[in-house]
């Protein structure tokens, strides 16, 4: 341990070098931040005398600058997994410094675990030492011994240097009553300069708190002070113009994020101006997403940075809150693999192969959280059922990102949208390309591919930013062999592409314009004027963490048949027949549903099939037979059967006459008309059937043979005319010129039952009911002949029609 500015990070791995006990074997050592690996590499070959590259060299995710004579290789932790996973007995190694080791990355105590778990099984000779101003030690010192096969087990030996800091006075600012802190810190940064001299280094929770800072401070500041802003997502040349010295007369604020913090020396400045705030990730168990969320720093944490003003000469440090608050902060902040998704821990542990609980971690990974991981991962592909990890899974291990977005990378090379999947994971991987208030930015995903695809123009994008994103998603493209192109980008299957990732992401509108449903249920929202307001599924890269009602901060627009194309396994296409009232016939509705969410809905005419004879059948049931066209010939035919099972059904008869009333052929439909239904599809074909052949055909023997002696449809008259037989009433009727029934002297009956005679004249008209003809001839009729013979004297009228000659005429 050593206070800031001892010379740990580049002082003792040129001091370790020349240990015999190393004989020859190179120094890894691990620093948690990019821009510290480079300047760390940088200061110890300046110290040299030679280039980086010579005996000092480094090695971040995006640059590689080692020779074949480098002995000092400095690298972000990531980088150090990477070479453990491939060949854990790290092969030339002698020593892994783990500098800033208080910081208690995630990476930082993966690479410690592993490289403690290597030790403990491959590599006994392995040296390991963590570097800290702040750190735990006693803690820390039994976590390194842990293992150890030699006689020296226990905690590991401790070294503490007081180094040589310089004096620092601490100045107590707390912000005014409903003062902005970018304000408070504009004032005190001003008053620094006025009172204090050097150089000035601000801490800013973030990005957007150090814009709008420089925003109020430049215009403000001496014509001799130059703004700075320093944070992770500059440019290189950006981050070395703000660690430069200034030219001799003129002054700096640096404006930075907690990336000044460690192992960085800014020089010339003697006065810190902290703000007392970090923006840190926060993983919601309930919700499975992680946000960043503004958190108070540590004590730990201002003495770091108040460190940064004492490394040279005696400085002072502003801090932006009292020192009665002071006192009631943490000490330290929680480590971060107790805060964070551990979906990518859970696939580095899977590769290693050793049990969890026979790591090494200063805290080790919470269960639940790391089970949740594991669910997620078993839901991209990279585990199995039983939790083992796949070949997918190890593919997604080359890729540097997280999980989801390695999952993405590797399916998009089957779906001719490689160099999409490069672009969304090194945009998801790093901060926006488009500048400003999260608040304030549009969602869209596709429109930041347009403008980096050069497709589109944005008055927020930042050039730099653009081009650092292509440069990244080049190196992704280059790590899982694809050939990168610009060109080749469709921005309109962003949606589609994202969807690899964020399966579980998939959001669908609501009613109103801007409201989502996500499909885990949850509530999700963007502004109403928002591109992506009315789309009707968008799938979300990065939310707010709200668990009711989350804000979608980034996501895609995204169709139907793209989620059925990247979800075709989970999708479930429902097939209904159900009544279209505007067609008036059977439809087959083709619903699509991804679990409770419904896809879309499409209409057709239904196939042939038992389903679709089971739903005209069940329309005809429920509209008591309207659909169907009845023809006089089959209604006749259903009265004669009526008649006949009414005239029968107290005989004794041993035949059974069916029931063909509404009700009888409703309740009997199954029988009589759906095997004639097979192969049909709509009512417009079941009303063309001709549905006396169908009932007819339904009589059984004798029953068929029996209908027209005991109801026929008509009666041959005397005369030689047939008489059509009406059967719709209780009796069998029918209309009849009387002269028709000359020489009948026997009424006429069916199945035994007079038949109602309604007699007409020559003209048709009503002479007389009856159902008694005899009677008729023996009474009336002489009546009637008179009135008859009046009227029609042309027309013979016999006295006694009964044995009269059919004729309706006199003889000439």
């Amino acid at each position: 341990m050593a206070p800031p500015g001892a010379g740990k990070t580049t002082l003792v791995p040129l001091r370790l070098i020349h240990e015999r006990w190393l004989d020859g074997l190179k120094i890894v050592m691990l620093e948690p931040r990019r821009l510290a690996a480079r300047a760390a590499g940088h200061r110890m070959a300046f110290l040299l005398g030679e280039d980086v590259g010579d005996t000092v060299g480094y090695q971040t995710r995006d640059e590689r600058r080692i020779g074949r004579n480098t002995r000092i290789e400095v690298v972000t932790e990531g980088v150090l997994t990477r070479r453990l996973q491939h060949d854990p007995e790290l092969p030339g190694t002698g020593l892994v410094i783990f500098d800033e080791v208080h910081e208690r990355n995630l990476p930082t105590d993966v690479g410690l675990a592993l490289a403690l778990d290597a030790r403990r099984t491959l590599r006994p000779d392995l040296k390991i030492l963590a570097m800290s101003a702040t750190a735990q030690a006693e803690s820390l010192a039994a976590l390194l011994g842990n293992g150890r096969q030699d006689a020296e087990a226990g905690p590991c030996p401790s070294i503490v240097s007081e180094g040589r800091t310089h004096p620092i006075e601490i100045r107590w600012s707390p912000p005014g009553k409903g003062q902005r802190l970018e304000q408070s810190v504009t004032e005190t940064v001003l008053l620094a300069l006025r009172n204090d001299i050097g150089d000035v280094l601000v801490f800013l929770p973030g990005i957007g708190e150090i814009t709008r800072v420089y925003q109020a401070l430049d215009p403000l500041v001496p014509a001799n002070v130059d703004l700075y802003p320093l944070a992770g997502a500059l440019s290189l040349a950006e981050q070395d113009h703000a660690l430069a010295p200034s030219p001799p007369g003129r002054r700096r604020v640096v404006l930075s994020t907690d990336i000044a913090e460690t192992s960085l020396t800014v020089a010339g400045v003697r006065i810190v101006v902290d703000a007392g705030q970090a923006r840190v990730p926060r993983y919601d168990i309930r919700t499975g997403m992680t946000r960043l969320t503004t958190v108070a720093t540590s004590r730990a944490s201002a003495d770091q940075r108040a460190g940064r003003a004492g490394r040279t000469e005696p400085g002072v440090a502003y801090r932006m809150w009292s020192k009665l608050e002071h006192s009631t902060r943490r000490a330290h902040l929680e480590a971060e693999i107790t805060q964070v998704d551990l979906a990518g821990l859970a696939l580095e542990l899977a590769a290693w192969g050793t049990p969890v609980d026979q790591l090494s971690f200063p805290d080790p990974p919470p269960p639940r959280t790391l089970a949740q991981g594991g669910e997620l991962l078993e839901l991209l592909g990279a585990f199995d059922s039983e939790h083992h990890i796949t070949a997918v899974g190890r593919a997604m291990l080359n890729v540097p990102a997280h999980p989801r977005l390695a999952r993405m990378v590797i399916d998009a090379q089957g779906h001719h949208d490689q160099s999409l999947a490069c672009v969304i994971a090194a945009l998801l991987d790093d901060r926006d390309i488009l500048r400003g208030r999260a608040d304030d930015l549009p969602a869209d995903l596709s429109l930041r591919i347009r403008v980096v695809t050069g497709r589109e123009r944005h008055e927020r994008a930042d050039r730099g930013a653009v081009d650092r994103l292509v440069r990244r998603a080049r190196d992704i493209a280059r790590r899982v062999g694809v050939t990168f192109d610009l060109d080749d980008i469709n921005p309109d299957r962003s949606g589609a592409v994202l969807l690899l990732a964020y399966p579980d992401r998939l959001a669908v509108r609501r009613s109103q314009p801007g409201q989502f449903q996500l499909r885990t249920g949850a509530g999700a929202w963007v502004a109403k004027g928002d591109p992506l307001a009315n789309e009707t599924f968008v799938v979300a890269a990065d939310v707010d963490g709200d668990r009711k009602n989350t804000r979608l901060r980034l996501a895609a627009g995204i169709d139907a048949d793209e989620v059925a194309a990247a979800l075709g396994d989970a999708v479930e296409t429902r097939h209904t027949l159900v009544w279209d009232r505007e067609r008036n016939d059977i439809v087959e509705r083709l619903e699509r549903r991804l679990g409770n969410m419904k896809l879309d809905e499409r209409v057709r005419r239904p196939g042939a099939s038992v389903a679709t004879t089971d739903a005209l059948i069940e329309r005809l049931r429920v509209t008591r037979l309207a659909a169907l066209h009845w023809s006089p010939a089959a209604t006749q035919l259903r009265q004669r059967v009526e008649f006949i099972r009414r005239a029968t059904a107290n005989s004794g008869s041993a035949q059974t006459w069916p029931d063909w009333s509404d009700s009888g052929l409703v309740r009997t439909l199954d029988q009589w008309l759906a095997p004639y239904l097979d192969g049909m599809t709509s009512m417009t074909e079941v009303a063309s059937l001709n549905l006396a052949t169908v009932l007819r055909a339904g009589l059984q023997w004798p029953l068929g043979r029996d209908l027209d002696d005991l109801a026929p449809m008509h009666l041959e008259l005397a005369s030689g005319r047939q008489l059509l037989l009406d059967y719709s009433g209780d009796q069998p009727s029918a209309s009849v010129r009387v002269q028709d029934l000359f020489g009948t002297g026997v009424h006429p009956t069916a199945a035994g039952v007079r038949v109602v005679l309604h007699l007409l004249s020559p003209a048709d008209r009503p002479i007389q009911i009856t159902a008694d003809l005899p009677g008729f001839w023996a009474g009336s009729w002489a009546e009637v002949r008179k009135d008859m013979a009046g009227r029609y004297p042309k027309h013979q009228w016999p006295i006694d029609p009964s044995t009269a000659a059919p004729k309706r005429m006199k003889d000439r």
